[in-house]
């Protein structure tokens, strides 16, 4: 088997089109298979969107599916049986730790009724069905559903029990893996990687890590390298990755201003550059009074973003959560701030968690033109100023 040496990761920035660029590279090959592969379903359907704008239909040899179903059918299914003799009846999607197996300090009322339920709040001190001693427990549900957080770990169990025949596999079918929003992947994803990275198949990367919203898993295995994080676990020379952090730079998507306020976000990363110079007339970050904004989304009609739907909005106008609207591009963005936003927006020193940073970013980078944030307090001095509805 001869080993692929250019595997490529491109950190880009937002608004780069860095999916279109992996389009594009996809159509360039007229006779190998191509998987294109991303986490979230609204990716995957903008993907395969842009390929019908772009190219009138995905090609017959190009595959564009999510993480977790590329898992399912080349991981999961074809060598299962040498784990576990029962059918696996899909997925079961989980956002946090599966295979509870009991509380060591469980509630009184299920104490009394003696049941573990993984909703119940009061009940502390969580244990988990262990892979030796309970394998079935450990990775499915009573319905033989494989947990989401699990997949990429019972996928290294396979491959090691058929000797590597499940990587194997997956480059007899795939001469090239794109993986589009990789700072996305988490734990034991970042172990498949490797057995990628040491396969045939070319594996092209493309992600920013800025805005690490989300990750498919919050195994404990390799949580040193999640989200934004991720950049250093493609640092170790042994991968041989070859990382490229300039060709994606510029943003087409946002003007100067709101890639100026978003480059303050992670200084530590390289500046990007605008490469939008359309000028509207009401362009640019500002602060809006909460008594102002029904005459704002009126006269400008923005997209609502907010952290979560127990946050009220007008709900006559279009909302998106931070986090799913990652990837989208809109004329002009109003944003519902947590108080650490606000307290970030205010004065930049002030303390941001890392999530809480990418899901700013995001809100902030979804905006062509104009973002307005929802601030009643109105200080002298301020950076970002109020806007006056005339």
């Amino acid at each position: 088997m001869q080993l692929q040496q250019n595997n490529k990761l491109i950190i880009a920035a937002a608004g780069s089109g860095k999916t279109t660029f992996l389009i594009d590279e996809a159509i360039k090959q007229k006779k190998e298979k191509v998987l294109i592969t991303t986490f979230t379903q609204a990716n995957e359907s903008e993907i395969k969107r842009k390929f019908v704008t772009k190219n009138k239909c995905i090609p017959e040899n190009i595959t564009v599916q999510t993480w977790f179903s590329f898992l399912l059918k080349h991981g999961v299914k074809p060598y299962q049986g040498a784990l576990f003799e029962k059918k696996i009846n899909g997925l079961i999607l989980v956002n946090g730790k599966s295979g509870l197996k009991a509380y060591s300090s469980p509630c009184e009322k299920c104490k009394k009724e003696n049941i573990v339920k993984e909703e119940c709040t009061k009940c502390k001190k969580p244990i988990y069905f262990s892979e030796e001693k309970n394998f079935e427990q450990h990775y499915f549900s009573k319905s033989t559903k494989i947990y989401s957080d699990k997949l990429s770990k019972f996928v290294i169990r396979s491959n090691e029990k058929s000797k590597g025949e499940l990587i194997h596999r997956i480059s007899k079918i795939y001469s090239h893996i794109f993986i589009d929003e990789v700072q996305d992947l988490a734990g034991y994803d970042l172990e498949l990687l490797k057995l990628l990275f040491n396969s045939s198949s070319q594996i092209l990367m493309v992600g920013d890590p800025r805005q690490g919203t989300y990750v498919t898993n919050i195994s404990s295995k390799n949580k040193q390298f999640t989200k934004s994080s991720i950049v250093h676990f493609f640092q170790d020379q042994t991968m041989k990755i070859n990382t490229d952090k300039t060709s994606l730079l510029i943003n087409y998507r946002c003007n100067k201003a709101i890639c100026d306020l978003s480059n303050d976000l992670f200084p530590k990363f390289q500046r990007t550059e605008s490469g939008n110079e359309i000028i509207t007339g009401h362009d640019g970050v500002f602060f809006i009074k909460e008594e102002d904004v029904e005459n704002y989304l009126l006269n400008f009609n923005p997209i609502q973003l907010r952290d979560n739907k127990r946050k009220l909005v007008n709900e006559n106008f279009k909302v998106m959560n931070f986090g799913e609207s990652k990837g989208l591009s809109f004329d002009r963005v109003l944003i519902y701030p947590t108080q650490p936003f606000l307290a970030w927006l205010v004065d930049n020193k002030s303390e941001l968690a890392g999530t809480s940073r990418s899901k700013l970013y995001v809100a902030l980078t979804r905006a062509r033109y104009s973002v307005a944030i929802v601030n009643n307090i109105e200080t002298e001095g301020n950076q970002i100023k109020h806007y006056k509805l005339i």
